[in-house]
C-alpha cells in the first residue's frame, strides 16, 4: 500500500482525499477526505482573474490541508486546479501561493484531463462489488466547467465545456451585484440557451443523444456537488451523507421535480434544505437545471450518483 494524497482545487470547491492504494489489488483504504467550499473561481467569467479574497479563502484552505497530509504522513501529493484556474490571467499568483504552503506545484490540468481522472475515479468501483453494469457517461458537473467522458473499461471519449453552476449564475442570475431570487422565466430561458449550446459542442465528441435509452444500455453516471445534492433532497436525508448518496439512483421525474422547485425557491428557503451546503444555495439552482438538460438530451431515466470523482482518479494516477 502507497499513502497519497490529491488535491482538487475546482471553481467553486477544494477537496482533499488521503488514502492509502494498492494498484495490484484495486485496494483503496481512505483515511482523509474533506471538502471546502472558496469560490475561487468569483468574478472569472467576467474579468478574467483570480479576486484576490478568493485566492486568500482558497490559500486559508490549502494551509489546512497541509496540516493534515503532514500528520497523516503522505509519500506523494498531487495537486491538481481546473476550470477556474484555466481561464485565468493571473494563475501564475495561485501557483506561487500553492508552491509556498503545499510545497508541491499544481497542475493546471486540461478539461480532458479532468475528464479522465473523474471517469477512474467514478467507474472503478462500480466494476467492482457495487456493480454497474457499463459502458458509461460520466458527466462531472463542475462550477466553472462540466466534463462528459465515456467508456467501458477505460475512457473512449471526452470533452469538456464550459457550463457549471457558478460560471451560468454569475452570467445570467446577477444583476447590480445581487442573485435574483428567484430567478425568472427569461433569466433560466438564458442559462437552457447556454447548456443546449454547450452539449451541441460536447457531443461532436462524445455520443450524447439517446445514448441513455434502455436500447443503447449505457449507464449515466453523475458526480460533483450538484448531483450530490440533489440526490440528498431526492432521498430525503435529515443531512449530507455521502455514504447514503453514493451509488443512489435518481430519476428524471425527480431530478426534473426538484430542479423546479430550487428555481422557484428563495435563498431562504433553500438555505432550509437539510442536505445544502451554505456555498451551494446560490448556484444549486444553475447547477440541476445542467444536470436536468444532460438527462434530456442523453434520454437517461436516471442518474446513477457517485461521491468518487477527480480525486479518486488523481489518487490512482500517482500510486
Amino acid at each position: 500500500m502507497t499513502r497519497v494524497a490529491a488535491v482538487d482545487c475546482g471553481t467553486n470547491a477544494i477537496r482533499l482525499l488521503v488514502a492509502d492504494a494498492d494498484p495490484a489489488t484495486g485496494e483503496l483504504n481512505e483515511l482523509d477526505r474533506q471538502m471546502k467550499i472558496v469560490r475561487l473561481g468569483q468574478g472569472v467569467d467576467r474579468t478574467g482573474r483570480l479576486a484576490p479574497e478568493a485566492l486568500e479563502r482558497t490559500f486559508a484552505a490549502c494551509r489546512e490541508y497541509g496540516e493534515v497530509i503532514r500528520g497523516l504522513g503522505a509519500e506523494r501529493v498531487r495537486f491538481a486546479a481546473t476550470s477556474a484556474s484555466r481561464d485565468a490571467e493571473n494563475r501564475e499568483e495561485f501557483v506561487r501561493g500553492v508552491v509556498e504552503i503545499l510545497g508541491v506545484e499544481p497542475e493546471v490540468i486540461t478539461g480532458d484531463q479532468e475528464a479522465e481522472f473523474s471517469f477512474i475515479g467514478a467507474t472503478k468501483e462500480l466494476q467492482g462489488p457495487d456493480h454497474v453494469a457499463g459502458p458509461y457517461l460520466v458527466v462531472d458537473i463542475g462550477g466553472g466547467s462540466t466534463e462528459f467522458v465515456e467508456g467501458d473499461e477505460r475512457a473512449r471519449a471526452a470533452r469538456s465545456v464550459d457550463i457549471g453552476c457558478v460560471r451560468l449564475t454569475e452570467r445570467h442570475l446577477v444583476a447590480d451585484g445581487r442573485i435574483s431570487d428567484p430567478p425568472t422565466q427569461a433569466q433560466i430561458a438564458a442559462i437552457r440557451g447556454d447548456v443546449d449550446r454547450a452539449l451541441d459542442l460536447a457531443e461532436r465528441t462524445v455520443p450524447l443523444t439517446r445514448v441513455c435509452r434502455p436500447a443503447d444500455g449505457h449507464a449515466l453516471v453523475g458526480l460533483a456537488g450538484s448531483v450530490t445534492t440533489v440526490a440528498g433532497i431526492a432521498l430525503g436525508l435529515p443531512e449530507y451523507d455521502p455514504s447514503k448518496s453514493h451509488h443512489s439512483r435518481v430519476t428524471v421525474d425527480q431530478v426534473r421535480e426538484i430542479t423546479g422547485m430550487l428555481l422557484a425557491s428563495t435563498h431562504a428557503e433553500r438555505s432550509r434544505i437539510p442536505v445544502m451546503h451554505p456555498g451551494r444555495t446560490d448556484v444549486i439552482g444553475a447547477g440541476s437545471l445542467i444536470l436536468l438538460s444532460i438527462m434530456e438530451r442523453t434520454g437517461a431515466q436516471e442518474v446513477v450518483v457517485s461521491e468518487h470523482d477527480i480525486l479518486d482518479g488523481l489518487v490512482w494516477s500517482i500510486a
